[in-house]
């Protein structure tokens, strides 16, 4: 049975995007995937008012001044993906509401330098973080870092490229690693982005594919999914604005204006300057469109 390459895609968190970091609160000693790193900050406040040339200048930066993280990778990383998604229109109500497009995702090709420059920052981090596992099986960093990598990999398998048995495999992995995660650290609230939407996609599909699903050791449920993301709008860190966007258009899927309307407006009030998230608010409301704020460009 064929699955929508889209559907798997958006399982794995991913998406985008974007990489990450946890909860608040840890200690200034942990990795800077778990700490307030003012750089990064930055760089992922530039990425949420899309203005991406900037946001990857940050992330760029702080990676090469510090080359044995595989964090500063991951962010670059994001950044290209979280771009691309942009342009294509993947987080918009627009795309989440339109069943053709859910489910069969993008329209054409999606930009092939990006996407290259993506799989490269890919390859970098995820060979810095299994240098970190050889020394300590139990580094949180460096699951993270795995985590993200799989996730956004397999976004940009089934949404852009529609590789769609890779797509799922990468789907798999970044759950299992969460999952490592999670046990080590159950305080990397950000970490329930992949798992929220991956919960929440799965137990969207109708009983057929998710027995099909089943088979291959994945599950989902539509509720417990939502709770997720909202336990990642709630506590996370880096991811905590993806985490809302997404919890806000399953919101809409849903018919839950309310909650919709509530996280739209959190997010354009924190990010005036997003024309993505001001132009969401907008339709939510029934009120005209604002004029584009144009991203810059490469």
């Amino acid at each position: 049975m064929r699955i929508s390459p889209t559907l798997r895609g958006i399982c794995c968190g991913a998406v985008f995007l974007i990489c990450a970091g946890a909860a608040r609160g840890s200690s200034p000693g942990d990795s800077p995937a778990f700490t307030d790193n003012p750089v990064l900050m930055d760089g992922y406040r530039a990425l949420y008012v899309q203005k991406f040339v900037e946001a990857r200048t940050e992330f760029g930066s702080w990676a090469e001044a510090h080359p044995e993280e595989p964090f500063g990778q991951v962010c670059v990383a994001a950044s290209y993906l979280f771009e691309e998604l942009y342009r294509q229109g993947v987080l918009t109500s627009d795309f989440f509401l339109n069943e053709k497009r859910f489910l069969k995702g993008i329209d054409g090709k999606p930009n092939a330098e990006r996407i290259v420059k993506f799989f490269d920052a890919l390859t970098k981090a995820r060979e810095l973080a299994h240098a970190r596992l050889e020394k300590d099986p139990n580094d949180a960093e460096a699951l993270f870092a795995l985590t993200l990598a799989d996730g956004m990999e397999s976004d940009a398998d089934s949404i852009l490229l529609k590789k769609n048995l890779d797509s799922l495999k990468r789907m798999k992995e970044a759950n299992q690693y969460a999952q490592q995660l999670l046990a080590k650290r159950p305080d990397a609230a950000d970490s329930y982005v992949a798992l929220g939407i991956a919960n929440y996609i799965i137990g969207s599909l109708n009983g057929a594919k998710r027995f099909f699903l089943w088979f291959g050791g994945i599950h989902g449920d539509k509720e417990a999914g939502m709770d997720q993301l909202q336990k990642a709008a709630d506590e996370g860190r880096y991811l905590r604005p993806f985490a809302k966007i997404l919890l806000a258009l399953a919101a809409r899927r849903e018919k839950q204006p309310e909650l919709a309307e509530k996280l739209l407006h959190e997010l354009r009030e924190e990010f005036p300057a997003s024309p993505l998230f001001a132009a969401e608010y907008a339709k939510i409301m029934g009120q005209p469109i604002p004029a584009t704020i144009q991203p810059d460009t490469e």
